[in-house]
């Protein structure tokens, strides 16, 4: 793996655990402060989530230069089939493995990092060729 690429996907892991900690702190708040049920509080924070991780991939993981509504869309598509793969990989592991569920979500994260990773790098922030 060339240093470049290692570093950009430390930064795009980083900034996935700070999109993380946005959701949950939206979640939090809803919840707690201002009545929401848990449902909706975890959607609000989800997509809070997602837009964190987006402007701060497109800003300092990708340095894209690409027009919103081109990448912002192509993001939300990975997300969404990153979403879609990690509760198949879950189902599949459960169903095959005689681990903790834990363990097995540790597995899968992992994976979908990489999906997450490789698709927003060779997709959503390609930059254009010439």
């Amino acid at each position: 793996m060339s240093p470049r690429l290692l570093q950009q996907f430390l930064s795009f892991a980083l900034i996935g655990l700070l999109g993380t900690a946005a959701h949950f702190l939206v979640l939090f708040v809803l919840v707690s402060q201002l009545d929401f049920g848990p449902l909706p509080a975890s959607s609000v924070g989800a997509v809070t989530g997602a837009l964190v991780n987006y402007g701060l991939n497109y800003r300092l993981t990708f340095r894209s230069r690409k027009k919103h509504h081109d990448a912002l869309p192509k993001f939300m598509l990975v997300a969404t089939a990153g979403w879609l793969l990690n509760g198949l990989l879950m189902a599949i592991l459960l169903s095959r493995l005689d681990i903790h569920y834990l363990l097995v979500q540790v597995i899968v994260t992992s994976l979908v990092l990489v999906w997450n990773f490789l698709a927003n790098r060779f997709w959503t922030f390609r930059a254009r060729a010439g």
